[in-house]
């Protein structure tokens, strides 16, 4: 096994590593710690009794190929 021929290789990925290791832990160290958000009051709790679901209804016909091709 000639290992001196993969050296270059094995340096570039350890090189690698290292520098992904930095940039998580640099972008995991500014975030915030969890904080709860604060209790609803009653006055906006919703029940699910109350609760409606907002639906879209989409009229509209589907493009054919030439205008498909004109976009």
């Amino acid at each position: 096994m000639n290992i001196a021929k993969n050296m270059e290789a094995i340096f570039v990925a350890i090189i690698a590593i290292i520098a992904i290791a930095a940039a998580t832990s640099l972008a995991t160290a500014a975030v915030p710690k969890f904080r709860a958000a604060p209790a609803a009051s009653a006055t906006f709790a919703a029940s699910a009794g109350q609760v409606t679901m907002h639906t879209v209804y989409v009229s509209a016909k589907r493009l054919s190929a030439e205008e498909k091709a004109a976009l």
